[in-house]
């Protein structure tokens, strides 16, 4: 059975924020056209990230974002939605009552959180000295996180997709079009190369280049062969360009498994990049990176065909310095000049790239689990995670981790996305040595454990409410009932 992941209200409330104000961060408006620009957005119609209804937003609003998002080096983080001041405070529960409580859960932690509620009302009733009874939500809210939780009683190209895009191809203008800024948009796709390249092992194999562009000033920010497409690898290549370059504001990929990986997809959110995929079946919206493939084809790969012993290795020097030493210094006939003088004379919108640890834990995939009671463990790919006692009484967790990296899986607070610690594989072969950490928790009191055994204060109050009504048993004893 697949579980479908439930994406938390405020990220969702920020992906659609940053999808409204993505573009201005990547094309700042000239002078004077910025409420017209935002007036625009105002008009427009955009699906309720809760309800899914069409709803609008007034220009105010949006200009609010815009800011917000323009003076933040982390625009995602900046959008969501602000947490309530009263966020972990307890609301008013006497420590009498408290006390009622865990010595009730102990004797009947089989019991619902709603019957617990029940039963300490009565009990508060009876005994006005334990204090004002507080609400249901309240006193849930403290059980949970006093770990008081329910236990068991023991017991092909003809695809309607090709046709469409066809469609859309005859009935459709197709139009060329280039950013304002350095860094506004980016570029990237994976090529199969021509030539095959031989690897230790003694094969033959087909390599793949991953070419990472930048659209105002086609410089190439990373490129690198790899011999396969995975989001991996994908990964491992962006995060290369941004730390040569520097941090863009959108970017734009086809549709492929790589591209569209939890792992990149939340990796590019969180570093604040707008991500636009290109329309299915249709690689002509990606025009500029269909022009470097021909460069690579027509000029780098023929010069290598000599080359009887190519390696990875050698491709990627290759590559690396035809890129810098060539492609980069030569007149681009569209910009007039060369790809690296644009560059550097143009106007950009970069940001500083962040330290390689914060990339690394960017480009992970979100995901929520259920807390095992038991042994205080969670299950990811198949393999059990042991989570720290300190955090034993919450029922789910949220963890970030990358599919192919499972040693670096880390806890995560849904509320500010900030990691709170990494978790371990569990170590069965250690755990049977018999140590345990001990568990700070309170002592129940046995002798108020004792005062307090017997019928439950809801069913007590139920008895003598029916006895005050005056009315005979509605049973005829029979035998030893008499």
């Amino acid at each position: 059975m697949i579980h479908q992941e439930v994406e938390p209200v405020g990220q969702r409330w920020a992906r659609l924020r940053f999808s409204i104000i993505g573009n201005l961060l990547a094309s700042p408006p000239a002078g004077g056209q910025l409420q017209q620009t935002l007036q625009r957005l105002a008009d427009k119609q955009w699906v309720h990230p809760v309800t899914g209804q069409p709803v609008r937003f007034g220009r105010s609003t949006i200009e609010r974002w815009y800011y917000r998002a323009r003076q933040s080096s982390d625009p995602i983080g900046a959008l969501r939605p602000r947490a309530r001041a009263d966020i972990g405070r307890e609301r008013q529960f006497p420590e009498a009552l408290k006390q009622a409580l865990q010595r009730q859960y102990e004797q009947h932690k089989g019991w619902s959180y709603q019957l617990h509620v029940d039963n300490l009302r009565a009990l508060a009733q009876q005994q006005p000295e334990l204090g004002p009874m507080p609400s249901y939500s309240t006193v849930k809210r403290y059980m949970k996180a006093s770990g008081f939780v329910k236990q068991r009683r023991i017991k092909r190209h003809d695809s309607d997709g090709a046709q469409a895009a066809e469609q859309r191809l005859q009935n459709r203008e197709v139009r060329s079009y280039e950013v304002d800024y350095v860094h506004g948009l980016w570029h990237l796709d994976f090529h199969h190369g021509s030539l095959k390249i031989v690897t230790k092992d003694g094969r033959w194999l087909t390599p793949l280049l991953l070419a990472v562009m930048d659209d105002r000033s086609r410089v190439i920010c990373h490129s690198q062969w790899y011999l396969d497409e995975t989001t991996e690898s994908l990964v491992h290549g962006v995060s290369q360009a941004i730390q040569r370059r520097a941090l863009p504001r959108a970017l734009m990929s086809d549709n492929g498994a790589a591209m569209v990986a939890a792992e990149f997809t939340e990796g590019l959110e969180r570093l604040g990049i707008l991500h636009q995929t290109t329309l299915p079946y249709s690689p002509w919206q990606n025009g500029k990176q269909e022009h470097f493939w021909a460069q690579v084809e027509g000029r780098l790969l023929p010069m290598l065909e000599g080359e009887t012993q190519l390696t990875l290795a050698l491709l990627n020097r290759a590559t690396q310095a035809w890129v810098e030493k060539e492609y980069h210094h030569r007149l681009h006939r569209e910009l007039d000049c060369s790809p690296i003088k644009r560059y550097r004379e143009d106007a950009h919108v970069g940001r500083d790239s962040p330290a390689s640890e914060t990339l690394r834990q960017a480009f992970c995939l979100q995901v929520k689990r259920k807390q095992r009671r038991s042994d205080g463990s969670i299950s990811l790919d198949g393999q059990r995670f042991e989570i720290p006692s300190v955090y034993r009484s919450l029922e789910y967790v949220h963890l970030r981790y990358a599919r192919w990296d499972l040693r670096q899986v880390a806890l995560v607070d849904p509320r500010s996305q900030t990691i709170l610690c990494r978790l371990y594989p569990q170590d069965k072969s250690g755990n049977a040595t018999g140590a345990r950490r001990a568990i700070n928790q309170h002592a129940p009191d046995a002798t108020a454990i004792a005062n307090t055994a017997g019928m439950a204060p809801l069913l007590k109050q139920l008895m003598a409410d029916y006895a005050a009504t005056g009315l005979p048993p509605t049973y005829l004893p029979r035998g030893e009932d008499v």
